[in-house]
């Protein structure tokens, strides 16, 4: 990496979610794809991965691009944990390979590679309307499975756990798919 770690930039974020916080830095912390980690044994090979799931209290990370959200448990601040993420990425950031990529995510993409036509839909409609939203906010959603008219989703980084996602975006989920798809059967379920 090019970047110098005097060169880093982190800015710490709120989400709508109160126990997890969005980084956002000036470098790709994930070139391709996503990922969620909540066991810090699934990042043991990553030194800024794994110092990041060490904070105290923090129970999942949500990587993306260029940011990160951390889930924690609320025994520290926003400002404790926001603290301590920033030191960290300052202190592994040009080191860290963004090309990685965790054997959950070889399985992802291989599921997704064998989807039916109408699940494919569902992705692309997804992608195109409710995951921009989510990730803005730090998180984001997995198709979990299709079956008859029963979509289950399972949220990821800041969506995991909070309130608004669970009340207000299933809603929206349920009838963006019904429109789209032209099917008011669908149903839609956090798992």
């Amino acid at each position: 990496m090019s970047l110098e770690s005097k060169d880093i930039l982190v800015r710490v974020m709120e989400t709508p979610n109160p126990l997890a916080i969005k980084l956002v830095v000036n470098f790709p912390l994930k070139n391709e794809g996503k990922v969620s980690v909540t066991e810090k044994k699934q990042v043991d090979n990553f030194p800024l991965l794994e110092e990041l799931f060490g904070i105290a209290g923090v129970y999942q990370l949500h990587i993306f691009e260029n940011q990160v959200s951390l889930s924690h448990d609320g025994k520290l601040s926003f400002d404790e944990i926001s603290k301590q993420a920033e030191q960290v990425i300052k202190k592994w950031g040009d080191k860290h390979d963004p090309s990685f990529q965790l054997e959950e995510e070889k399985v992802k993409k291989k599921k997704r590679d064998n989807l039916s036509e109408e699940e494919c839909k569902i992705e692309e409609i997804l992608d195109r309307t409710i995951r921009p939203g989510l990730q803005a906010d730090g998180g984001d959603l997995e198709v979990v499975s299709f079956k008859g008219n029963k979509v289950e989703i399972s949220y990821q980084g800041a969506c995991g756990g909070c309130p608004s996602s669970y009340m207000e975006t299933l809603f929206t989920i349920e009838n963006i798919l019904r429109y789209e798809l032209g099917n008011d059967k669908i149903e839609v379920y956090p798992i």
